[in-house]
């Protein structure tokens, strides 16, 4: 028997997909075992990273996906579908490109993976497992515009969403041939199926656990970025999407991050980040029309707008690696992570995230007026 397990990367490093890979491992033990890592646009896991969150399992099991190489087209979204669903904001075809592995002789397989509030799907996980973290190009490029066109607010927590419904359209007409189950957790549970309904009760159990409704705005938020997992702004700025309907007009983010290094997770989107900025969504979306660099890394464009807070609010970034002018060129405040790690510790005069990764913060009335489950 072939059995292909499609797992996360390092940035879901939390969600329990280790323990769920050694796990099967262990049960078809003796029969031939692939590891797919679904790393959609981030950099490669680094061999440390692999057998830090997999343990035992050989490195030689272990493909990771590249979003620009080893793909097969298996179908497209026709443009009327996404002209619909999108409300009339994305009017194009899109291609739907997975990893070519995925299509290989496989008697059974598992995509593993997480289930949290997410600023392009509204929840992560299924079938963006597949189309997105083992997805091409036009897809991972146009789900991205997609969700930022239809604003974040209206997105993040909820279940079914504009890019939710691209997707489903393609599972629905392009995977129904694979040997495919889903394992999917949310907070402290699994759920486990081949079809929607594993995902519907993931959702709606991670909006339980997952999101935080606040009584009021807030002034000042301060989150941390542990060192190990966050190394770019492209990852980092979850601080921003999973906070902004948290914070107050005029009020404060602060950003540590200690280890964030870069700000594109490859060469092509850190130099559009650093040319370009996070100088909100309006004029991205006019650059964007101006600009055929734009054009081409949709993905890019739409986490530029994700990136900003449209001057509702500031943001400063403390970084030890990014100078103070790479920062502040790229829209954001700056302060040293020392300076702001002796002034900003747990307990201060200040809401306090010690990871945004699995969470979404809100106030109850942006919360009711923009998510409904």
């Amino acid at each position: 028997m072939r059995i292909l397990l499609i797992v996360p990367d390092f940035t879901r490093r939390y969600s329990g997909a280790g323990e769920i890979a050694r796990d099967l491992c262990k049960k078809y033990v003796g029969e031939k075992i692939d590891l797919l890592v679904a790393t959609g646009t981030h950099r490669p896991m680094t061999r440390e990273e692999i057998a830090e969150m997999y343990g035992e399992i050989p490195l030689e099991c272990f493909t990771q996906h590249n979003w620009r190489e080893n793909l097969t087209k298996i179908g497209e979204i026709p443009a009327k579908f996404v002209r619909e669903v999108s409300e009339g904001l994305l009017d194009k075809k899109i291609d739907v490109e997975i990893n070519s592995q995925i299509l290989a002789d496989y008697d059974l397989i598992f995509s593993i993976g997480q289930v949290v509030p997410h600023e392009v799907a509204g929840m992560a996980n299924h079938s963006k497992n597949i189309f997105v973290g083992c997805g091409g190009a036009d897809m991972i490029n146009s789900s991205h515009m997609l969700g930022a066109f239809y604003g974040m607010e209206r997105v993040m927590g909820r279940i079914d969403t504009p890019v939710r419904r691209v997707f489903d359209c393609a599972a629905e007409n392009f995977l129904t041939d694979l040997p495919l189950n889903y394992i999917l957790t949310a907070a402290d549970k699994i759920f486990a199926g081949q079809g929607r309904g594993a995902f519907e009760q993931a959702a709606a159990y991670s909006a339980e656990k997952n999101i935080t409704l606040l009584q009021s705005p807030l002034r000042k938020v301060v989150v941390f970025l542990p060192e190990n997992e966050f190394k770019s702004t492209w990852l980092g700025n979850k601080a921003i999407y999973r906070t902004r309907m948290a914070m107050a007009d005029g009020g404060e983010l602060v950003i540590l991050a200690p280890g964030v290094e870069r700000f594109g997770e490859d060469p092509t989107t850190d130099a559009l980040i650093r040319k370009y900025g996070y100088i909100g969504r309006e004029k991205i979306i006019r650059l964007f029309h101006e600009n055929t660099d734009l054009q081409n890394n949709m993905s890019a464009a739409a986490h530029l707008i994700h990136g900003s807070s449209d001057g509702r609010f500031e943001i400063t970034y403390c970084t030890r690696h990014l100078s103070a002018e790479e920062i502040t060129r790229a829209g954001f405040r700056h302060m040293p992570y020392d300076q702001a790690a002796a002034l900003y510790k747990p307990g201060g005069d200040f809401f306090y995230i010690s990871n945004p990764a699995l969470g979404l913060w809100a106030s109850q009335v942006e919360f009711s007026k923009n998510i409904k489950l």
